[in-house]
């Protein structure tokens, strides 16, 4: 949205949107080679590491390049990886399998990516960088063409551009370059890929849910260094997606659940699949006299290489899971995420050093395609696309197949499908029956939402948005029976109605926007693509806590 009244401006040779490890770590590259260059980072949480939501092993290998001493003084609750466990869930049994190479997690530690950002981010300012977290970014700057930074700060806009009482015009972060390191399914990058075209060329991309609690257990209970994973039960056949445990501190255990959500079944609960796994006797006596303590959700990439969009465009560049680096057999993208940040700081700093900078970064998506990151990638582009493809025991024989035998070098590539096309009719999809919540492993939304520290101030518009109201009846609740109610992790969307026998007169979906933790995934997994996630205004949202 643009206002027709001048706002305030601050000029910078680079603005990074998002305060994630791949911003971060452009921010850092950027003035270990020119300490002289203006740079400024804008988050829209509270602090950096607010928003940010991951089961974390980091592998270090970009984290080796970018600060070789970080071992000297690392982030809180970096625990060095042990024990390796894969293991195949039926309903009462836990099977171990052979742990496949990509998962070998021996030189990496399990951590806070939370926490990792913090430290990462007073690393930056201790350099020179600027850093505004609370600070949101809800508009692109463009001029003749070429982005020239974006608006930040802006509150109190009404739908339909009006303004309400407490208004803010905000403020133009402008910059020779701007890079957008919003994570999985930012709102500008979305903006950014319509208006440039990044995503024609590329095969859809594909999405995973990833949900995930912060447990307090006995010390006698807890094996630092533990990382458990497991693929089965509770999720059917046709459905991708599994767990991990990770054991860190002393007594902390980082649990969560991730299904893909090219799921067919609309009746399927994200949600309430990870409480029911937790009650596995495996998973139950981990847990056991253990105290949940913190509650996220969060979209993330899963299409891999080939999913990857046009990366640069003028004025500015795409890093990090915005554009999709995750390495999903491995389980792993923050060490592609910070690698992508530096290369793309190492683009600008050539390009700001030639007599007439040109506005395409070239050199960047060139630089990239040389590097470790697409070699990684390149070598188990097959392996999440063969589960969608063949199953979960096809989809385990090819990962086989590619990895053992092939060794990524296939001379094929498989492809994606569009996550929100996939979904059958309600009266077409069997019916699932969760067990209630039983208060000691397993629990409600509103009671998880709220261990996600969320906040919305009350009196600031809605950012989550039916672009046409009318299509929601006719479509989600006639043909699907609202999977929004079922696929959002926090509770947000609610079918009332008398059909649906929560109320009186016709069926209407209430939005419970203060609930949102962010996730995305009602942006990405609407049928009809209807609702749209817009930036709400700086630091609403989750506040996670140092473990997550």
């Amino acid at each position: 949205m643009s206002e027709s009244e001048p706002r305030e401006a601050m000029e910078f040779d680079v603005l990074i949107v998002g305060g994630g490890p791949a911003g971060l770590a452009a921010a850092i590259r950027l003035k270990q080679l020119s300490p002289d260059m203006a740079v400024c980072l804008v988050e829209k949480g509270s602090e950096v590491g607010a928003h940010i939501l991951s089961g974390a092993v980091l592998e270090p290998r970009a984290m080796d390049e970018l600060l070789p001493d970080w071992r000297d003084d690392p982030p809180a609750l970096a625990t060095p990886a042990g024990e390796d466990r894969f293991v195949y869930l039926t309903a009462t049994k836990a099977w171990k399998l052979p742990t496949p190479p990509q998962m070998h997690n021996h030189g990496n530690y399990i951590v806070s990516l939370g926490n990792v950002a913090r430290w990462l981010a007073a690393k930056a300012e201790a350099l020179g960088v600027e850093i505004y977290p609370g600070f949101a970014a809800s508009e692109v700057l463009i001029e003749d063409g070429q982005v020239r930074g974006v608006v930040a700060g802006v509150m109190g806009v009404e739908r339909n551009g009006e303004k309400g009482p407490n208004y803010q015009p905000g403020m133009e972060l402008r910059a020779k370059y701007t890079l957008f390191a919003e994570g999985c399914r930012g709102s500008l990058t979305k903006r950014l890929f319509e208006r440039y075209g990044l995503r024609e060329g590329a095969q859809p991309q594909t999405f995973g849910l990833g949900i995930k609690e912060l447990w307090e257990i006995p010390r006698e209970r807890h094996t630092p260094g533990l990382v458990w994973h497991s693929v089965g039960w509770p999720l059917p056949s046709d459905t991708y997606g599994g767990s991990w445990l990770y054991m860190l501190g002393e007594n902390l255990v980082s649990i969560g659940f991730v299904i893909g959500l090219d799921y067919s079944n609309p009746n399927l609960s994200p949600f309430d699949e990870f409480q029911r796994f937790k009650h596995h006797p495996e998973v139950a006596k981990m847990l056991e006299g253990g105290k949940r303590v913190a509650y996220g959700a969060r979209a993330l990439n899963e299409g891999g290489l080939q999913s990857i969009p046009t990366l640069v465009f003028p004025g500015g560049a795409l890093i990090g899971d915005g554009a999709g680096f995750l390495n999903v057999p491995k389980i792993k993208g923050s060490h592609t995420a910070m690698k992508s940040g530096m290369l793309a700081a190492e683009a600008i700093v050539a390009e700001l050093a030639t007599a007439e900078p040109g506005p395409v970064l070239d050199a960047y998506p060139e630089a990239l395609r040389n590097s470790w990151v697409w070699d990684e990638l390149s070598r188990v582009r097959n392996i999440r696309p063969g589960f969608a493809k063949f199953g979960f025991v096809g989809g385990m024989l090819n990962a086989a197949l590619e990895t053992y035998v092939l060794r990524g070098k296939a001379p094929w590539t498989l492809a994606h499908h569009a996550d929100h096309a996939v979904l059958k009719k309600a009266a077409d999809a069997p019916a699932i029956a969760y067990p209630r919540p039983d208060g000691k492993l397993s629990f409600d939304r509103l009671s998880s939402v709220f261990l996600s520290n969320t906040n919305h101030e009350e009196d600031q518009p809605s950012h989550l948005v039916l672009r046409d109201p009318s299509i929601w009846e006719g479509v989600n609740w006639a043909t699907y029976r609202s999977p929004e109610s079922r696929y959002c992790p926090a509770g947000v969307y609610e079918a009332v109605g008398e059909a649906a026998g929560n109320g009186v007169g016709p069926m209407k979906l209430v939005i419970n926007a203060q609930n949102c933790v962010h996730c995305k995934t009602c942006d990405i997994k609407d049928p009809t693509q209807n609702i749209d996630w817009k930036t709400p205004e700086g630091g609403g949202g989750p506040n996670y806590i140092g473990g997550m």
